[in-house]
């Protein structure tokens, strides 16, 4: 069973953008918000070279790598093919425009 953890607002995610958090038992988290206010998290590390997912350019549910460009599927956490691998992902719920993680 998940204990799901307030974030922040959705508002303080930047629409196509990224907001990073802490966790103590994960590392850095990075949720994103796609441009139709979805919101997702996975590891802030890309699995090719542990870039910065969230200094990565966001298009739909995928983030691009700032290092390397590999794209990451934000909604399972899988790099997109050719490349393979994937990145521990998180659900999200945002409720009345607070975003939550289940760590």
């Amino acid at each position: 069973m998940s204990d799901w953890k307030r974030i922040c607002t959705l508002g303080d995610v930047p629409v196509l953008g990224a907001r990073v958090v802490d966790s103590e038992a994960h590392g850095r988290i990075a949720v994103f918000r796609s441009s139709t206010d979805e919101v997702f998290a996975v590891r802030d590390k890309c699995p090719h070279k542990a870039g910065p997912l969230s200094q990565g350019i966001v298009h739909g549910d995928t983030v691009t790598c700032p290092l390397h460009s590999w794209k990451i599927q934000l909604r399972d956490g899988q790099v997109v093919p050719p490349d393979v691998g994937c990145v521990k992902h998180f659900a999200t719920r945002v409720d009345q425009g607070e975003v939550f993680i289940a760590l």
